[in-house]
């Protein structure tokens, strides 16, 4: 076999070129290539399992699984496995290109088969300067004379995820798998193999089952079950690897096992799962979505430090992620959809004296009573606003604020008057049906009509009332997608989810300073599809600001600090603990300022001032600084919750008590351990958190005053 291996930003790969002429992925680790950990026989094998060892390769190792429908996968597979695809098995290897752009290295690997299927498969690798991940994205072309029907395409596939060290896969391999949810976003939980059904129960070649740890999205709300991110880890080798999936709507990953080994198949829309396939006429080419895949020591903190690197690098360079300004918005525990004139400028005066640079009205504002059911025209009520909504707009503008407005673009109200005045080519259809959702039609981001409507409300937003910032919101769900002009209903969802993307990046051509908010009932559609576009994610719609604390700690694994918005709401109601521990949910990632301030006491409107005043001090160290995560990621349940910023020559360290029994915490900071430090409280300066750095143990030992209270520490070398 003729190996070709390649070692670019601490990631080691290795492809394999069999006598057959196949390309195989042999290889993707942050530890270096050992020919033996291929074909690792346990000593249970006979004699003439022994001779398979070739066979073995030849079945197994596929860089790219492709199936298209009506051909025979021959090998092992068990259950609905998306291995030893047709004619994925059936590829020969055509070349390689090796560059480099302005972003780093570039392959190309080409593939084909001219034999049965007429299918050519072009794999591009793209990988960044300064961080070890690779941008995988696969393309099928029908070169043949008929017309091919897709059912299967990864973005990236990789086995043997487990052979690096001599235990079995039972001691040394752990899987965390992301869940999200509404109002529980952020979660996560670290399982054995054995724990979700991958137990090695058979020797040697022998191992082989039908089951599978699916990890699956079906529909537009990319991540109201999962975030689209996996991580494996080899606690013997001390190696990670882990991905993320960019894209919109659903997707679908997979671990299982195939002969002796593991593998790993990430891939967009699948048959199985999401009622996806593509028809491919003679000429016709489709392409993946994109995956990140990168590797890191068996360390989740430096794996998502990757992934912020990363994710900077892939983002559209905006003014938004550069400058951080100060988010108010009216809707949490303030307007909750009422606005009015009235309403906003004693709010808008409040929102300017503490600091904030973005005022944004909620919902609301387009209608004169109940407005759930009607959305679509997006024209300001005149019974909320007799002076206009440009009034409103200009106050905002005049107190030297961005003035901004919320938006749910993507549907319109089953009541909104032009809802029967459009045709039902503006709409996904299934069964001949308009598919629709709580009161909302979904709109078909593939027509040109619905395009240009689209654009008109933006453009009218923007020109006529002077808006600079939009809260894009999306509240449905339409499952698996529209059966309109399109092969599948899959198919459609995919067609439409790609348009939006296309007619987000004329909107910023148009408007480059436009600040777009992404929010999905929260963060149901928190992904790097969207998030390379939008600058700033709403990451929750949670009402209890204790529990927000966990949502707060665990959004870097998600996004990137300057991109996560946190609500903070001080209550009407409430004391200084309680404002302290608001302001401390968001003033590491994004402030999302919201709540009466108007009728606050003016001791407790003095700290969200002084929170804000603070933030604007390190906002330009968190536009740089990678996470990590001193007490580990947060459960909702945890007592006392932690998550720090590392800047470089200085640390930022929320940490937060929730209804302990005692007072005393012991923060480990090991990658400062042995170091001399200044600690000192940054927020509040004022209020008594007695505290202590331990230079030998490495620790911040702690102590709050009351069982709800949190506080903000600057940890920076002397």
């Amino acid at each position: 076999m003729k190996y070709i291996k390649i070692n670019e930003n601490g990631i080691h790969i290795v492809f394999g070129i069999t006598d057959k002429n196949q390309i195989k992925l042999l290889h993707f680790s942050k530890a270096e290539f050992d020919e033996n950990d291929i074909c690792k026989f346990g000593k249970e094998c006979k004699a003439e399992d022994l001779v398979r060892k070739e066979q073995f390769i030849d079945e197994a190792f596929q860089l790219v699984q492709v199936n298209l429908a009506g051909y025979n996968r021959p090998y092992e597979k068990h259950g609905n496995k998306h291995i030893c695809t047709a004619p994925g098995y059936l590829l020969t290897y055509a070349g390689m290109e090796d560059s480099w752009n302005e972003i780093g290295r570039k392959i190309t690997i080409y593939q084909e088969d001219k034999e049965e299927t007429h299918v050519r498969v072009e794999t591009r690798m793209q990988f960044y300067k300064g961080t070890s991940i690779v941008r995988m994205v696969n393309k099928v072309i029908n070169e043949g004379d008929s017309t091919q029907c897709l059912e299967y395409l990864s973005s990236f596939c990789y086995t043997g995820i487990e052979k690096e060290g001599k235990s079995n896969s039972d001691a040394k391999m752990r899987v965390r798998i992301p869940y999200n949810g509404w109002q529980k976003e952020m979660s996560i939980k670290e399982y054995k193999f054995g724990d979700v059904g991958l137990a090695q129960t058979q020797p040697g070649v022998y191992q082989r089952t039908s089951q599978v740890l699916e990890v699956s999205n079906t529909g537009n709300w990319s991540t109201k079950k999962y975030l689209p991110l996996g991580y494996v880890e080899n606690t013997e080798a001390h190696t990670s690897l882990f991905w993320q999936i960019e894209h919109n709507g659903s997707w679908h990953y997979e671990i299982s096992d195939q002969n002796t080994h593991f593998y790993v198949c990430v891939s967009g829309p699948t048959e199985v799962q999401s009622h996806w396939f593509k028809n491919l006429a003679p000429g016709e080419s489709f392409e993946s979505v994109p995956v990140a895949v990168g590797v890191a020591d068996d360390s989740f903190e430096k794996a998502m430090s990757e992934l912020t690197k990363y994710r900077r690098m892939i983002r559209r360079p905006n003014k938004d992620d550069e400058n951080l300004p100060v988010i108010f918005n009216d809707y949490m525990n303030c307007l909750f959809g009422d606005p009015t004139t009235e309403k906003e400028l004693p709010l808008i005066d409040k929102a300017k004296e503490a600091g904030c640079e973005y005022f944004c009205v909620d919902c609301g504002w387009y209608s004169a009573g109940f407005w759930w059911d009607g959305v679509g025209e997006w024209l300001p009520s005149k019974e909320r606003f007799p002076g206009g909504l440009k009034e409103v707009m200009d106050y905002i503008r005049s107190k030297g604020m961005v003035p901004g407005v919320w938006l749910e673009l993507e549907v319109m109200g089953i009541k909104c008057p032009k809802a029967d005045k459009v045709p039902d080519d503006w709409y996904f259809m299934r069964h001949g049906k308009k598919v629709y959702d709580r009161s909302r039609y979904q709109l078909d981001f593939r027509n040109p009509e619905v395009i240009a409507h689209a654009t008109e409300v933006i453009d009218r937003l923007v020109n006529e009332y002077g808006v600079g910032y939009i809260k894009m919101d999306y509240n449905i769900e339409p499952g698996i997608g529209t059966e309109l002009n399109a092969d599948s209903a899959g198919d459609g969802l995919l067609g439409h989810n790609r348009a939006y993307l296309k007619w987000l990046d004329g909107i910023f051509v148009k408007y480059p300073n436009l600040v777009i908010e992404n929010c999905s009932s929260g963060g149901l559609r928190m992904d790097y599809a969207m998030l390379s576009r939008y600058s700033i994610q709403s990451t929750s719609d949670q009402e209890d600001y204790i529990r927000y604390a966990t949502i707060a700690a665990n959004s870097p694994m998600a996004l990137t600090p300057e991109q996560a918005a946190i609500w903070s709401y001080p209550l009407t109601e409430g004391d200084k603990e309680e404002v302290i521990f608001n302001m401390v949910n968001a003033i590491l990632l994004r402030i999302h300022q919201s709540g009466h301030l108007v009728n606050l006491s003016q001791e407790r409107f003095d700290l969200v001032k002084e929170a804000i005043s603070y933030y604007k001090t390190i906002r330009v160290d968190i536009k740089n600084a990678v996470p990590f995560w001193p007490l580990g990621l947060s459960k909702y349940r945890d007592p006392w919750v932690s998550m720090g910023l590392n800047a470089g020559k200085k640390d930022y360290v929320a940490v937060w008590r929730r209804n302990s029994q005692t007072a005393f915490a012991t923060i480990p900071v090991e990658h400062r351990k042995g170091q001399d430090l200044k600690v000192v409280c940054g927020y509040p300066k004022a209020e008594p958190c007695n505290y202590k750095w331990n230079k030998e143990a490495g620790e911040l030992t702690v102590e709050f005053p009351n069982p709800v209270s949190a506080r903000l520490f600057c940890l920076e070398e002397v």
